[in-house]
């Protein structure tokens, strides 16, 4: 029962996940040139633990990611059905924000509300799912007592 319940709460992760993967990995790409070769100065990050990271080794900003994508999951694995929703939607507009910054300079406004979109339908049909399986989880244990 607790795996059940643990992957139940991944499932609603997932938005935060995608997100979170999606702005780590277009920094990644639309890195320049010259921070690939070694001149870390050029490092090209909002967040400032990431900025600082990329700054300090070529390492470091993957490194960063990891250990984020742990904390995301672990904190959502403790949070109740009311707050991992709300929790899941506070990194989902984060790291759509970020995407959306990297998307907005190279490829335009009209993505950008694409990518929005998007992922706001993502959020909502993930906590729909989430929302239509606690219902049932409830409904059977009341039928068994």
């Amino acid at each position: 029962m607790k795996k059940e319940k643990i992957l139940h709460k991944l499932v609603m992760l997932l938005p935060a996940f995608w997100a979170a993967l999606f702005d780590m990995t277009i920094t990644v790409v639309y890195q320049p040139n010259e921070y690939w070769n070694g001149n870390l100065n050029v490092a090209n990050e909002a967040n400032p633990i990431g900025a600082f990271a990329m700054k300090h080794h070529v390492l470091g900003f993957f490194i960063v990611c990891l250990f984020w994508l742990f904390i995301i999951g672990i904190v959502g694995s403790f949070l109740n059905k009311k707050n991992l929703p709300l929790f899941t939607l506070f990194v989902l507009i984060c790291h759509t924000w970020g995407g959306s910054s990297w998307i907005m300079n190279h490829f335009g406004f009209e993505l950008v509300m694409i990518y929005i979109f998007l992922n706001s339908l993502f959020f909502i049909k993930i906590q729909e799912y989430y929302n239509s399986k606690e219902i049932k989880c409830q409904s059977q244990k009341t039928s068994i007592t």
